[in-house]
């Protein structure tokens, strides 16, 4: 299952999402969690100390290594050059499982110990002094939509991304790669904006968005919510004790986090194993072609001198039970 937390700089999501992968692996359910933030702190919500999470691999940095493992022996990918953010596979191609050892997860996954169980965590990585005033954040996501695009996961198994604030993440097809949204939102009149901005954006796309309302303190920010939000309202998490001792490097044992907000953990859980009945793999497929050809007719085929539109494979469709894919030399 592919989750996004997504929200309002500020509005609590790398807490929220962070306490989603917790809650996971304190269950033993396997989770790969990805910082996909212009911010990178999720290492750090997951208890890493800042040198430990400031030294996790950017994929951003492994994307010719990520390119050539997923390329494989599909003809229609002439060369890694030829490869952009939103090619998407066909026969030949590699697919990546959760629970695999391989390549990209080697290079850019590491295993962190939460609780009892654990998750592999990946991260974009940071902006760079070469990239100050001459790249764009988008660019570094590209490894993370490779990800997901050649992902094949099941029910039970579970990635987590932790997305860039705001309605950023419309800049790519990214939005339309999860069976779940999880849109954090403050009760305040700018915690609902990006709300109301991704739900207008997101409408047309089958996209299963459900609001997270965090700080809520009372029965009238939870009434503003309602009122806001109408039945997108999932759950509400109010003030954590637990999550500043957190914050303050100061971590208790997950057991230890206020039975109000494990109970919205449940309800999160609970929602997102739900979506798996929604799948449409074919829709799942069909967008990624739809964002390859725009990406492709806008600055691909420039960029690299080919015809991209020429590496969809129109038979292929991504799906549980694909024909096994090659293996490494």
């Amino acid at each position: 299952m592919k989750i996004a937390f997504v929200g309002k700089g500020g509005s609590g999501k790398t807490t929220l999402s962070s306490l989603f992968v917790r809650h996971l692996a304190a269950h033993r359910v396997p989770v790969v969690a990805v910082d996909a933030d212009i911010n990178q702190h999720l290492g750090v919500a997951l208890g890493l100390d800042e040198a430990e999470a400031a030294a996790l691999p950017a994929m951003g940095a492994h994307l010719p290594l990520i390119k050539e493992y997923l390329r494989g022996t599909n003809p229609r990918i002439a060369s890694v050059e030829t490869m952009i953010k939103t090619t998407p596979p066909g026969e030949g191609s590699r697919l990546l499982r959760i629970t695999e050892d391989n390549p990209v997860h080697d290079a850019c996954a590491r295993r962190v110990r939460l609780d009892g169980g654990e998750a592999r965590l990946m991260a974009t990585g940071p902006f760079t002094e070469a990239d100050l005033g001459v790249a764009c954040y988008h660019s570094k996501v590209g490894a993370v939509e490779l990800y997901l695009n050649h992902l094949v996961d099941g029910r039970g198994e579970f990635v987590v991304v932790d997305m860039t604030a705001g309605s950023d993440s419309f800049a790519s097809g990214m939005f339309t790669r999860f069976d779940m949204t999880f849109l954090v939102a403050e009760p305040t009149r700018k915690g609902v904006a990006v709300y109301r901005q991704y739900k207008e954006y997101a409408r047309d796309w089958g996209i299963s968005l459900r609001v997270i309302g965090n700080k809520v303190r009372g029965e009238d920010d939870l009434d503003f919510l309602r009122a806001e939000t109408g039945d997108d309202l999932l759950v509400t998490v109010g003030d954590s004790a637990w999550v500043r001792a957190m914050e303050k490097g100061r971590p208790r044992p997950f057991v230890e986090l206020e039975d109000a907000n494990l109970e919205a953990l449940r309800t999160m859980y609970e929602a997102a194993d739900a979506s798996y009945e929604l799948r449409d793999w074919e829709r799942y497929t069909r967008q990624m072609v739809h964002f390859h050809l725009r990406n492709a007719e806008s600055w691909g085929n420039a960029r690299t001198g080919a015809d991209l539109a020429a590496q969809i494979d129109p038979s292929f469709v991504l799906g549980e039970e694909p024909a096994p894919a090659p293996q490494p030399a």
